[in-house]
């Protein structure tokens, strides 16, 4: 795969030479030298092009066409939806990831402006802290599809009427699907008949619409619990 990152920053050349390291094709774009040349350090196996990756030269220069994903990873967000757009709609790169520096930001980052995922390092945060906390409230992870999906995590209550229950039985609402059960440490692939025992965390992806149900699907009628949290 190949992989054109902007941004040479700590985020982005962490993020490259992790890549590298798995065995892929990675290019990193910088404008600023000195950052450039600090990565280089870093990451000698990667490859640099030296520009402004929201200029169409430097990205004819980092041959953007074969990418398989654009991640836009700068301190910058306004400069983040601009490279994200122009490798979407310039280059019809197939994935697009952009960083989200300021979480007020975050409602720009959609399919619109090219961002197939918005990663926000402050709300990504908040939903592991979340996580780790809550019982029988719905978390959300991370979002896909612009927004329309996402990946939410919720923890089975003692209380719950559904534990040890089969998933079959739990009519699940449509546009979602339980992908994994987490139990003591080890990843259950869930099957028809799986069932979900009180202190699982259960993984599923669901459509906005559907978070709701979902969680009244599996944690049950009568257990303590909001809407579904927000990262």
């Amino acid at each position: 795969m190949r992989v054109v990152i902007s941004g040479a920053g700590a985020v982005g050349r962490h993020l490259a030479s992790d890549l590298r390291l798995r065995g892929h094709d990675v290019l990193l774009i910088e404008q600023d030298p000195a950052t450039l040349k600090e990565a280089k350090e870093w990451a000698p196996d990667v490859e640099y092009v030296l520009g402004d990756a929201c200029e169409l030269w430097v990205l004819e220069k980092a041959n953007l066409k074969t990418a398989d994903v654009v991640v836009a990873s700068t301190g910058d967000d306004e400069d983040n939806l601009v490279t994200s757009l122009l490798a979407k709609q310039e280059y019809a790169v197939p994935r697009v990831l952009a960083r989200v520096n300021h979480p007020r930001n975050e409602w720009m980052f959609t399919e619109q402006w090219g961002v197939d995922v918005a990663v926000s390092v402050p709300h990504l945060l908040t939903a592991l802290v979340e996580e780790a906390v809550t019982v029988g409230d719905l978390v959300r992870l991370l979002r896909l599809e612009g927004g329309r999906v996402a990946l939410v995590e919720l923890t089975m209550p003692d209380t719950s009427p559904n534990a040890g229950r089969p998933i079959y039985e739990l009519r699940l609402p449509a546009d979602s699907a339980i992908v994994a059960v987490l139990r003591e440490g080890h990843v259950v692939i869930p099957q028809p008949e799986s069932v979900i025992a009180a202190g699982d965390e259960v993984l599923a992806l669901s459509s906005a619409e559907s978070e709701a149900a979902l969680r009244l699907a599996i944690v049950g009628e009568g257990v303590p619990g909001g809407s579904p949290l927000d990262e």
